[in-house]
């Protein structure tokens, strides 16, 4: 698709950090680097009660510390690699708060990983990468964890 390339100068990749989603940040740094654009780290902190409980879970000032130690990584491998990232940290709710994220950014494209969960966990539990393919603003690249 001629053109294609140059319409995307911001790639906004949506990530928890977590091992299954290396191969979202691997496809997501080489289209940054690739096409010349700027990759925007984001990963949501979702603070309901649902996602943890107990004493295991975290004060939410710990769980951003560690978010951002980790995507940190990814800024330092990226910038290596000669591609401008950044990245945020938001609360909320992660299906909407990355389509939030995509509008407030100005993304061009919207890259998230896949846990590959089965057909009745995305139905008991929902799926982020199900919320973002259908309120983006722009194209989404799901990437299998």
């Amino acid at each position: 698709m001629p053109g294609f390339e140059r319409s995307i100068r911001r790639i906004l990749l949506a990530t928890d950090l977590s091992s299954a989603s290396e191969a979202a940040t691997d496809q997501a740094l080489q289209l940054a680097r690739d096409l010349r654009a700027a990759l925007l780290v984001v990963s949501v902190i979702d603070p309901s009660p649902a996602h943890g409980t107990g004493p295991a879970v975290a004060r939410m000032d710990q769980r951003r510390a560690a978010r951002e130690s980790a995507a940190q990584t990814i800024v330092v491998k990226g910038r290596r690699s000669g591609v401008s990232v950044s990245f945020l940290v938001w609360e909320g709710e992660p299906g909407p708060a990355i389509i939030e994220a995509a509008v407030a950014e100005a993304a061009d494209l919207l890259v998230v990983g896949t846990h590959g969960r089965g057909r009745l966990e995305r139905l008991v539990l929902g799926s982020v990468s199900d919320h973002v393919v259908r309120h983006a603003p722009c194209p989404v690249l799901i990437v299998p964890g």
